[in-house]
């Protein structure tokens, strides 16, 4: 999984939220180099995450060249359970269901709970068979290993502490010790998979999003008979990622 598909959702977030800082002080529009200096990134990281905040419309290019924020640019959305943020990122979903042949699905961790924001699949891509709550069964998905992979140690220990790693199929990790080592061995990714730990004949895999501080995470599922590469599923997922967390974090426009 040596393949390169761009910083991870939250960094390149991170940088956007500088570049909209260093754009709003200066309502009147500034060039690419001056943002740049402002928010102490490089000029071409910078000109890249420009045109994405401007294709997004985050920012307006201007016709000289210069970007400047938008008339109208509200306050960062309060949280992702909002019913607003999940129409906006749907679409998002929805490509890379098409993209990926496969069912795609999206979680928030609130409140201690791995909860399922939105599932989007169709008659060619479907759904997993939910015969166990997603919720109760972080250890067994990949979605879950996603969220708990991110999660400091006393989160983790205290999620792991109020939910029993039930035995789901003969793949489950049900010991503890084996999933801590797994989640602290995984490779730098930061991919996440699930290979019939939740359902027989289905393999799963996902990446971590954010909304603000929240820790979340985006990914799909398919039939384990399915062949897929796993750099460019990686790949197709942090780039959803990546635009998931933009929807989710940055201010509305």
């Amino acid at each position: 999984m040596g393949d390169q598909a761009g910083p991870e959702p939250t960094v390149s977030v991170r940088q956007d939220l500088r570049l909209l800082e260093a754009a709003g002080a200066l309502p009147d529009g500034a060039f690419a180099p001056q943002l740049a200096r402002a928010a102490g990134l490089p000029e071409s990281t910078a000109r890249r995450l420009l045109h994405e905040l401007a294709r997004e419309g985050y920012l307006d290019e201007l016709d000289d060249g210069a970007f400047a924020l938008p008339e109208r640019s509200p306050g960062l959305w309060p949280a992702a359970d909002d019913l607003a943020s999940q129409e906006r990122v749907r679409p998002l979903l929805s490509s890379l269901r098409d993209r990926l042949s496969a069912a795609v699905y999206l979680t928030l961790y609130d409140e201690g709970e791995i909860r399922v924001l939105e599932i989007v699949d169709s008659p060619r891509a479907p759904r997993v068979n939910v015969w166990v709550s997603f919720q109760e069964a972080g250890h067994a998905t990949a979605l879950g290993k996603s969220v708990l992979r991110e999660l400091d140690p006393e989160a983790r220990a205290n999620y792991l502490a109020r939910h029993a790693l039930a035995d789901l199929t003969p793949r489950t990790i049900t010991r503890r010790e084996e999933l801590l080592r797994q989640l602290d061995a995984a490779p730098a990714g930061p991919l996440s998979m699930d290979r019939e730990e939740y359902a027989r004949g289905t393999t799963c895999a996902a990446v971590p999003v954010y909304s603000g501080d929240q820790i979340g995470s985006i990914g799909i599922s398919f039939r384990s008979d399915r062949m897929y590469r796993t750099t460019e599923v990686r790949a197709r997922l942090l780039e959803s990622a990546r635009r998931v967390t933009r929807r989710l974090t940055l201010p509305d426009h």
